[in-house]
């Protein structure tokens, strides 16, 4: 009985002990399956963080497809296949750079910014440009660094554009048009490479003379030129301010002449007038028009001056002018006497007159 229980009791740890490995081997299983469903989850994520992408409003982006490019620009969230679909963003905002100086330091770059005039002359030319990206898909497959080939450019064509001007104009007065020539110039490059970059603009910073000797010197003379604009300005301003009165002056005096010279005209045209009708009057009445004629010219001559006329009788009659010229007066006459004698000399007076 004994044994027959040892027995029993074997086979029970035995069996107990197979129970325990086989519970064993089901724990051993569940951890082989917690790796695996980490592992599908990671692979989900992946393809779906992969699976999208996001434009923002100064972005434009690059799909490419198995070598196969396409711009996409309008923002926003995008799709695209995992693995199989690439995506490359590009700024499409303003940018730039610096040549002849450095931003950060603010320090000249003697490399970059100096250059030499038409008629030889060393001279220091710092300027910005500005470019934007117009073409997202020639931006990265036309070329490696399109900025740096703008660069390049850009340097070319300001020592072109400088070496054909001479120091005075890159100093003071020629800068607007520097830049205008360069900026052309640098357009025209950039359209025979077309590489998706496209310059929006270049200015010069600064310009100035290698040495602080030269330096003093061209500033000498452009206070110079200034204070000739100065006085140019000025003699302008008081040409512009006299010139309306002198012509005003000019003016009223033609006016004045032109009036003196109708009065004159119509002074004269009175005159002929007069003659005209003196001359009528003559025709008719010669002896008596010659008469009048005196008497007006006499009284002229001689204003307040009296006729006396004798008839003989010793009674003399005195006159004045203004009774023969029509200008008589209230009492025109007066009544004399005198001795026979006075009469007859006043009678003799009288014929020679009208002799």
């Amino acid at each position: 009985m004994k044994k027959f229980n040892s027995f029993r009791n074997r086979q029970n740890g035995f069996e107990d002990l197979g129970s325990g490995t086989a519970e064993a081997a089901k724990t051993k299983k569940s951890w082989w399956k917690v790796p695996g469903i980490i592992l599908v989850i990671l692979v989900i994520a992946i393809f779906a963080f992969n699976s999208t992408y996001q434009i923002r409003e100064q972005e434009q982006a690059v799909l490419i497809t198995l070598g196969q490019a396409k711009a996409v620009t309008d923002p926003g969230l995008h799709f695209k296949i995992p693995f199989i679909q690439q995506v490359r963003k590009v700024n499409t905002t303003i940018q730039g750079f610096s040549l002849g100086y450095d931003v950060d330091s603010n320090s000249s770059e003697t490399d970059d910014s100096l250059m030499i005039t038409s008629d030889y002359n060393f001279v220091n030319v710092d300027f910005f440009v500005e470019y934007r990206f117009s073409d997202p898909v020639k931006a990265v497959y036309a070329s490696k660094d399109p900025v740096l080939i703008l660069r390049n450019i850009s340097q070319s064509c300001i020592r072109t554009v400088i070496g054909s001007y001479p120091v005075d104009d890159v100093l003071t007065t020629g800068k607007n048009e520097i830049q205008a020539a360069i900026k052309e110039m640098i357009l025209e490059r950039l359209s025979e490479q077309d590489i998706g970059i496209q310059l929006v603009n270049i200015t010069i910073q600064d310009s100035e003379p290698p040495t602080s000797e030269v330096m003093e010197a061209f500033k000498a003379v452009e206070t110079a030129k200034q204070g000739k604009e100065t006085a140019l300005n000025n003699a302008n301003k008081y040409r512009n301010e006299k010139l309306p009165e002198a012509e005003a002056e000019a003016d009223q005096i033609i006016q004045d002449a032109e009036a003196q010279k109708q009065v004159r005209i119509n002074e004269a045209e009175a005159e002929v007038a007069r003659f005209n009708a003196m001359y009528e009057e003559y025709v008719k009445n010669p002896e008596i028009t010659k008469k009048r004629m005196f008497y007006e010219a006499m009284e002229d001559v001689l204003p307040g001056m009296k006729i006396v006329i004798d008839n003989g009788d010793g009674v003399q009659k005195v006159l004045l002018l203004d009774s023969f010229t029509g200008n008589s007066s209230e009492n025109p006459t007066e009544t004399l006497n005198t001795d026979p004698q006075s009469a007859q000399d006043t009678q003799n007076i009288n014929d020679s007159e009208n002799e």
